[in-house]
């Protein structure tokens, strides 16, 4: 059965003495682990990234693995903790309800079980330690494929020795094309529904990915040379032969555009550049420069008018000439790196806005703005190829020096080095960017931001007396699950607009306001509806958001106190059932139940009513009910002689459907059984419309439609009738209506004096408001018909 959290627990003393020396070292363990949390014991602080924490816990478990200590007696407890550290702190949902909660947040249930030291060793992400290789998880994938950069991706599997084999190839290859595409690993140990979702079924499988086209799997043999060949095909940036006939006419072309011109003059002799050099800069300066090559000896006439006698390599940006001095740059190398590094710190930083020029320059226009302070960060010639990657969007790529403007940077409350994305509407619609800072996440959150209708807010336009609905988000920017919230945050907004506000605020920043609602753990989601206040508890998925919402404009689970439950649990009427959850907020199995008690609520509405008790607001109240475990889960039926009677649920699942299926057993059944006599009278002779559900005991889909079809019935009651066949017992009666497979749903209509067709008509679904709307359609189209009848026919 599903796990629950117990208030008290007792231990048999007849075995005291077995378990005596267990007990010691669990106790040694248990002092040394008392007062050390679990940042504490993984050695990081409450701000550390998922990948410092991996890192931290790689380097515990090399040392403090019981393999490395098998002297010590204690050293598996020690690592059992260490390792259930890791698994909560790694996991987003899990570590925000520790970071809320405690370990009393978390289920407690531990299987004791850790890998080998040598999976530690040898297995424990092969890449997470390489620069050139960039290992995505499910959080950034999206993000980095559909940033409009290529990309090479290597799904591998950490036990797969071919993913090993294959290892140091990647590496050099990764070296090879650093800075022409991107690079990337997925671990499917970790992220195994992501490989599960893009059809990953072998290890290692390579993948090249390019924005809005299918990914193009790697067939061939792993070399690096093939690996290269594969992915330089996939470059597609025009490179240009310059000649007599079209020299002038290209490059005014593309000065008066903004773009300069990469050329390489080859000759008999001097330094040119080799065709995929060209090529990878081709890719690598992709929208920044053209890149093409001079034929000296065929045009050796037009090289010299560039004084070019011998092999050369020169960048010309735009207005650029020979005669303006230093205005064109000659490259001494002929290595792509190092080409690129010169051409990029030679181009024209992004555009500077200034307090003067800020406010009109945003009023109209969508633009993505890059907040530094003093010197640039190794990011900022990279932010020079932002304007490429958005042209296609139309959004305007500048920066602000808050050196300079420190005024208008302390009025957007920015304090530090950042991104943000102002959408046309003014300096206040803006939202910052907290995801890596590396460009084609920057790329991704820039045309998502524009979409959506997020909002970074603050003291002056926080919504704390507002009459429309806000949803704000509180957060920090350290914290992974705030991080991975943000772009569900923006698709919900955009499913949502028009009916709710949606708004981020920054905890790190605004210490007040946070602490004014008793923020305690980040992220915390509050939908602020006038004078209600109402907290988000659930998954952190557009989905569940939505959901949430929906439940809030029409409440499904009533919330109750000692009073309402004894006026309307105690004093149900006659035939009315309730399903009550009891639940404390701090109790991980609670959370993890309450967005699927809300959706069982929804399902069963109408049929069954469904209320919820905080058992740590009313504690003495949980315990007159005797209430000894979260969750509990009861039923009240409809008998309201007896108003103390319910039914605990036991069940193992406490998914929507299992609980419904569960609560729906309790009400009484509104269709039939039909033998084949019955079927005979009833059905085929009968002055009823049937709806019929013909089954087999053994069968599983038959079992899930159950429930359904009760629902369906009761649906119906009053227009057409439902009855169920059993095709186990009554094998010839279902061969005879042509059952060929279960479950099968059946319309008998009732046309008169001409009677039903042994077949009945099929309806091709098993959902109760489907088959409802597709019956009564079906009666529609028939009621012409039944009313042209003579009398003696009906």
């Amino acid at each position: 059965m599903a796990h629950r959290v117990a208030l008290r627990a007792q231990h048999p003393r007849s075995i005291w003495l077995m378990v005596l020396p267990m007990l010691l070292t669990v106790l040694l363990v248990a002092v040394w682990a008392e007062g050390q949390d679990y940042y504490e014991l993984l050695g990081v602080s409450r701000e550390a990234t998922t990948k410092e924490i991996r890192r931290a816990f790689k380097q515990l478990a090399l040392t403090m693995h019981p393999d490395k200590n098998p002297g010590d007696p204690s050293a598996h407890e020690k690592f059992l903790q260490v390792n259930r550290a890791y698994e909560v702190l790694k996991d987003e949902d899990l570590r925000k309800k520790y970071d809320k909660y405690g370990e009393k947040g978390l289920d407690e249930q531990q299987d004791g079980r850790y890998e080998s030291w040598n999976y530690y060793r040898y297995d424990f992400g092969i890449y997470d330690d390489d620069l050139e290789i960039i290992t995505l998880d499910s959080g950034d994938f999206e993000a980095a494929v559909n940033s409009g950069e290529i990309w090479f991706i290597n799904f591998y599997f950490p036990r797969c020795s071919h993913c090993h084999q294959l290892a140091p190839t990647w590496r050099d290859f990764a070296k090879e094309m650093d800075g022409v595409i991107r690079i990337g690993a997925v671990n499917c140990g970790d992220n195994n529904h992501l490989c599960r979702r893009k059809g990953i079924n072998s290890y290692p499988s390579l993948y090249i990915y390019r924005s809005g086209q299918r990914p193009e799997k790697f067939n061939g043999e792993r070399n690096r040379d093939n690996l290269v060949r594969f992915s330089m095909q996939f470059i597609t940036t025009t490179i240009t032969q310059l000649w007599q006939g079209n020299v002038f006419s290209e490059i005014e072309s593309a000065f008066s555009s903004g773009l300069g011109w990469l050329i390489t003059f080859c000759s008999d002799s001097g330094d040119c550049l080799e065709p995929r050099t060209r090529q990878k800069l081709a890719g690598m300066l992709d929208g920044l420069v053209k890149v093409g090559w001079m034929d000296c000896t065929a045009d050796e006439q037009i090289c010299a008018s560039f004084q070019v006698t011998s092999g050369a390599t020169a960048l010309f940006p735009p207005g650029s000439a020979l005669n303006k001095p230093d205005s064109v740059l000659w490259l001494n190398t002929l290595d792509s790196k190092e080409i690129y590094n010169q051409v990029i710190n030679h181009l024209p930083d992004l555009e500077l806005l200034t307090s003067d020029s800020f406010q009109s320059k945003l009023a109209h226009h969508r633009w993505l703005i890059s907040f530094t302070f003093g010197n640039k960060n190794s990011a900022s010639n990279e932010y020079k190829k932002l304007q490429a990657f958005l042209r296609n969007d139309h959004i305007q790529v500048g920066r602000v020096d808050c050196i300079a403007d420190s005024e208008l940077c302390q009025s957007l409350y920015i304090h530090k080095p950042c991104m943000a994305v102002f959408k046309g509407l003014g300096i206040h619609d803006f939202e910052i960017h907290h995801g890596k800072d590396v460009l084609y996440n920057i790329v991704g959150f820039a045309r998502d931001s524009v979409r959506a209708f997020v909002t970074t807010l603050g003291p002056d336009n926080f919504p704390s007396d507002r009459k429309e609905p806000w949803l704000v988000d509180f957060f920090a920017p350290w914290c992974p699950p705030c991080r991975a919230l943000l772009p569900e945050l923006r698709k919900a907004s955009i499913q949502l607009a028009g009916q709710m506000k949606f708004g981020t605020l920054d905890c790190t920043i605004h210490h007040n306001l946070c602490s004014r609602y008793n923020i305690q753990a980040y992220p915390t989601t509050v939908i602020f509806n006038g004078s209600s206040v109402h907290e988000y508890e659930g998954h952190h998925s557009a989905d569940g958001i939505l959901e949430f919402i929906q439940d809030l404009v029409n409440p499904s689970v009533l919330i109750l106190d000692p009073s309402s439950f004894t006026e309307k649990i105690k004093g149900r009427d006659e035939g009315q059932i309730w399903a009550v959850d009891f639940y404390a907020p701090w109790c991980g199995p609670c959370q993890a139940l309450m967005p699927e008690w809300r959706r069982m609520a929804r399902l069963l509405s109408g049929q069954i009513l469904v209320g919820s008790v905080d058992c740590q607001r009313f504690q003495s109240f949980c315990q007159s009910q005797s209430v000894r475990a979260y969750p509990e889960i009861r039923l009240y039926p409809g008998n309201s002689r007896q108003p103390d009677r319910y039914t605990s649920y036991n069940g193992w699942h406490r998914d929507a459907h299992s609980l419904r299926t569960w609560a729906l057993s309790f009400l009484p059944r509104a269709s039939v059984d039909l033998t084949p006599e019955t079927f005979r009278s009833l059905v085929l002779s009968g002055r009823d419309h049937w709806v019929l559900d013909f089954y087999a005991p053994w069968c599983g889909p038959c079992q899930h439609f159950a429930p359904e079809f009760e629902v369906l019935a009761r649906m119906l009651k009053g227009e057409v009738r439902a009855g169920k066949v059993d095709c186990q017992a009554h094998y010839q009666t279902c061969q005879l209506a042509g059952i060929t497979a279960y479950p099968t749903v059946r319309l008998y209509p009732y046309l008169g004096k001409k009677r039903h067709e042994q077949s009945g008509e099929h309806i091709n679904s098993r959902d109760a408001n489907v088959i409802a709307d597709t019956v009564r359609q079906r009666l529609q189209q028939l009621l012409p018909r039944l009313h042209n009848k003579p009398k003696d026919e009906l």
